[in-house]
This record gives C-alpha cells, structure tokens and sequence, in this order.
C-alpha cells in the first residue's frame, strides 16, 4: 500500500503544508478526548507508524518520540470532561481536532482528518475513513493522540488507584464498571456516559 497516497495527492493540488489529524478517547467513561495534527515532510515515512490501535503500547511510547522529532510541526490537543459534558462528545471531538490543526507552529493549508465527521475548520480539508490505516501523516497524529491521552490515564490511576485507570484508559472494561458500582464515580467521569452503568437514566 501507498502511505502517502492522501499527502501526494494534496500536493499535487499544490498545497504545501499537509497535515493529518486524528483523535483518542472518544469512547471511555472518563477523561478527556485528545487529538493531534501532524505535518511531516513532503515524501516522509517513518519506519514502524501504523493505525495506533494495531501498535503494542512499548511500540507506541517509542514512535512518539520519533514522530516529534521528525515532523515538520506537531500539535496535541484536547477537550475536557466539561466540555464533554456541555457539548457532547461529537462536538468536544471537533473542537479537540480544531485546537490541535490551530496549534500548529507551522500553518498548515490543508487537513486530513480521520473519520466522516468534518471539524470546523478556515483550510482546505477532506475526511478519510480509517484513515490511521491509509495515510502516514493521519497515523503519526494516532500515535501522538493515544500516547499522550494514556499518559494523562496514568496519572488519573494514581490520584483514584481503586479504578484502575492504568489498566482499561478509561474504557468500559468489567472491572472498570465494577469500579464503578462499588465506589462511584470521580471527577474525571463522564456522567453522562454512566446512565446504564449505575442505573439511572
């Protein structure tokens, strides 16, 4: 497969500054949801980037490092538990890509986002569906969206140890839910994903 078929075809349109975008976090119980915008250099593949949900968690902590020091501009971004709660989950999404295409030291003129739902944007920019599996500039922005939301799952598994946050990331694992049921929820849930959980409605 062509990793770079998406990016080439942006510069064959003559857009100079491609950058891929993609989110972590939009199904778990807790925290925020992230996102990172990526441009790499006109033809460049990292060896070992790949969909983030396909890469062991060890593999994912080194391409981080690596994906920083190659691109041409990185951003990561997010938006928090309120703003999920305030605007739904779909629009924090949204708004979590918008932040990281805008924070960008280096403008980009053209996004691609991962996914069929289109972020409001002031560029050029088209959506791709699994578009971490298709396009090496989406994939590298996976990776930087994962690993920085785990990190951050790290520290909630410290502050709250009886959910086991380091373990599940916040996702609605069984022991997560019985976590859950026994001690209830902290600051750092989603209450409005808890409704089947706890029974209410």
């Amino acid at each position: 497969m062509n990793w770079l078929e998406y990016e080439e075809k942006a510069a064959q349109k003559g857009f100079r500054a491609v950058c891929g975008v993609d989110e972590a976090g939009r199904g778990p119980l807790a925290g925020p949801v992230y996102a990172a915008a990526v441009i790499l250099p006109q033809g460049k593949i990292i060896e070992g980037v790949n969909d983030s949900k396909k890469l062991s968690e060890k593999k994912r902590e080194a391409l981080f490092e690596v994906i920083k020091e190659e691109a041409l501009s990185y951003a990561i971004a997010y938006a928090t538990v309120e703003e999920i709660e305030s605007i739904n989950i779909l629009n924090a999404t949204m708004l979590a890509m918008k932040r990281a295409v805008e924070g960008l030291d280096v403008r980009a003129d053209y996004a691609m986002i991962d996914g069929n739902r289109m972020p409001g944007l002031s560029i050029g920019a088209e959506c791709i569906v699994k578009g971490d599996a298709k396009s090496m500039s989406v994939a590298c922005a996976s990776i930087l969206a994962k690993v920085s939301r785990d990190r951050l799952l790290y520290e909630y598994a410290e502050e709250f140890p009886q959910y086991g946050f380091d373990k599940h990331k916040g996702y609605g694992t069984k022991q997560h839910c019985e976590a859950l049921l026994r001690c209830g929820p902290c600051k750092y849930h989603r209450m409005s994903f808890l409704g089947k959980i706890l029974g209410k409605k």
